[in-house]
């Protein structure tokens, strides 16, 4: 059976305590909660919807739309480009008795990117790749800030419960005290076990501010996470429900290879490592093809003793892939003109020196690096999901001890009633065994909690975590 509220036994303690006590406690520095006529505070749903409003979802929705320009910019690059131009000129042979000659002629060029290896082409793969690794990136960062929005909310439920188990421990040491105080005034106490009593309530206020002050952190931790205000309610139960303890998360082999084919760290290593053959091939390229153009020329070409008129050409770069076409018309009439056609080869060979072999060796090493790091980070990936599922079975066995503490709590403080109607105890001591009731039931939620932040964070190294989702998928509770 579930044990009890923990709030309902602080609210028995809060009955029992003493005006004194009660004139003590002062309201947290968060906002409360509004009337309940007016809109409800925040909940974990809440939390997540505003999250992607937050400062470092819009980063990384920002950062991946810039990656996606970029393969936006690199295929335009690599694709049909067109420019027109003009030239114009004036000519005067001979100088002192020749007369003026103006020509101006339009120009339209053409170009595109054919062959495989044409740079631009490799930047279009390379900015692919990119964007492969900005959306791994992407994902993983809502992944990271989900985990956080809901660590970051139950860290404010947690503080708002320890505040008042605070308080509530502040009233009870209050009412003690006055007890030793009348003991130690009939004569039946010693002075040493008065100081004890006044040293436990010393410490009750300390940790009483000190409740206070993480209450206050709590609330401006989730609000700098999400990037606004927040109100946040002073009672824990406010906070809604508690997660189900999760499950057990299977196999560990299979958790790993789902990990490996999916992490960012993989992904963006595996893209490296591309980059790196790809410049390697990019070296061999550049040190065994020569720097050949062909072209060839239609028109009315021009001569020594004339100038060209209406032509059209066309060139291959065998190196940079490059298809090229032109077409030139002159604006004034150029004659009768027999039209031809030219073919040209042109190209240059290194004989020596250019470093092409240094460039191609640098290529190789960059390659080995980029192996080596792609195997680290499938170690790395393989490591940490190891530590998540250890992470979440010692979460869970610590639940399991909580429960247990919980259940011996419960039971001393049926004892301690029995006691106190058989005249036995009185009702301090009932006081008491209810807070250790308290405290074992905030122990068994801060356990359950981090049992699901821990299952959380399984499914984050596993990639398997939607950040999408308003809320978390509730795992099924453990048999």
């Amino acid at each position: 059976m579930r044990s009890p509220p923990s709030f309902l036994l602080l609210l028995s303690l809060a009955l029992l305590a003493s005006p004194g006590a009660a004139a003590q406690t002062a309201s947290p520095t968060v906002q409360s909660a509004p009337a309940p006529t007016s809109a409800g505070p925040l909940t974990l749903a809440d939390t997540l919807t505003r999250l992607r409003s937050g400062p470092g979802w819009r980063s990384a929705d920002l950062q991946y739309r810039s990656a996606a320009l970029a393969l936006d910019s690199a295929r335009a690059r690599a694709g049909l480009n067109v420019t027109v131009g003009a030239d114009a000129s004036a000519v005067n042979i001979p100088l002192t008795s020749g007369g003026t000659t103006l020509n101006t002629t339009l120009t339209a060029q053409a170009s595109v990117s054919v062959l495989p290896w044409s740079p631009a082409l490799e930047a279009v793969r390379s900015a692919e790749r990119a964007l492969d690794r900005a959306a791994a990136d992407l994902r993983a960062t809502r992944q990271n800030l989900a985990v956080n929005a809901v660590q970051a909310y139950y860290a404010a439920r947690n503080a708002a419960a320890n505040l008042a188990l605070a308080d509530a421990q502040l009233a009870l040491g209050q009412r003690q005290l006055a007890v030793a105080e009348a003991q130690r005034a009939a004569g039946v106490l010693t002075e040493e076990g008065l100081l004890a009593r006044r040293d436990a309530v010393a410490d009750a206020q300390a940790a009483q501010r000190q409740a206070r002050a993480n209450v206050d952190l709590a609330a401006r931790g989730l609000a700098n996470l999400l990037g606004q205000a927040v109100t946040l309610p002073t009672d824990a139960a406010a906070f809604g429900p508690l997660p189900a303890a999760p499950r057990d998360p299977g196999p560990l082999d299979a958790l790993i290879a789902r990990a490996l084919t999916a992490r960012p760290e993989v992904a963006r290593a595996q893209n490296d490592l591309a980059d790196a053959q790809a410049q390697v091939r990019a070296a061999q390229l550049d040190a065994r093809l020569p720097d050949l153009t062909a072209s060839v020329q239609y028109g009315q070409l021009g001569t020594t003793q004339t100038t060209a008129g209406r032509t059209v050409g066309g060139s291959l770069n065998v190196k940079t892939g490059v298809l090229a076409g032109q077409v030139s018309l002159p604006l004034r009439d150029p004659g009768e003109q027999p039209s031809g056609v030219a073919l040209s080869l042109s190209g240059s060979f290194p004989v020596v020196g250019g470093g092409k072999g240094s460039a191609f060796a640098s290529a190789q090493v960059g390659e080995q690096l980029a192996q080596v790091a792609l195997d680290n980070a499938r170690q790395s990936v393989d490591l940490e999901v190891r530590q998540r599922s250890g992470d979440l079975q010692t979460a869970l066995d610590t639940l399991t001890s909580q429960q247990a503490a919980l259940t011996r709590a419960q039971a001393a403080l049926a004892t301690t009633q029995a006691r106190l109607a058989a005249g036995l105890a009185t009702e301090l001591d009932v006081q008491a065994a209810q807070w250790n009731v308290a405290q074992a039931q905030l122990a068994v939620d801060n356990a359950t909690v981090q049992a699901y932040l821990a299952s959380l964070r399984l499914s984050q190294a596993t990639t398997e975590l939607d950040p999408t989702l308003l809320t978390p998928p509730a795992p099924e509770a453990r048999p």
